[in-house]
């Protein structure tokens, strides 16, 4: 049963028609391409939809190049997939009230670090 289940991950379905092919034109290719490499693969986790050959990140790679080459900006795009997958999507998050823990914790660790050595340097005189 544990090994039938990978067989189970894709589908047989052809891929989109945008999944592997560019966009006739070279300067909305440019900007697909570019908005691909920030929006993270829902599939893989580690990789951006513009390296991954997950069957997802093909229909995202298709749904940008469609957006785009239907007159959409990037941002657009973006936004809509943001609204679609949530923040985590993107690899550039805005801060907003799902976030605010991913930009506000570096700043917590590195309070507390200061914190830490502060009170070492008193113990030691």
């Amino acid at each position: 049963m544990a090994f039938a289940l990978p067989a189970h991950a894709d589908s047989n379905r052809p891929p989109a028609p945008y999944a592997y092919k560019q966009l006739a034109d070279p300067a909305k290719e440019a900007q697909a391409t570019d908005l691909m490499a920030t929006l993270r693969c829902l599939v893989c986790q580690g990789q951006s939809i513009h390296d991954s050959d997950a069957e997802m990140a093909g229909d995202m790679r298709h749904l940008v190049r469609t957006r785009i080459e239907a007159g959409e900006s990037p941002e657009q795009v973006r936004a809509f997939l943001i609204d679609r997958y949530g923040s985590w999507v993107s690899y550039q998050p805005t801060l907003d009230r799902d976030t605010w823990f991913l930009w506000a914790f570096p700043l917590f660790v590195l309070a507390v670090g200061g914190w830490l050595v502060l009170r070492r340097i008193k113990v030691r005189r």
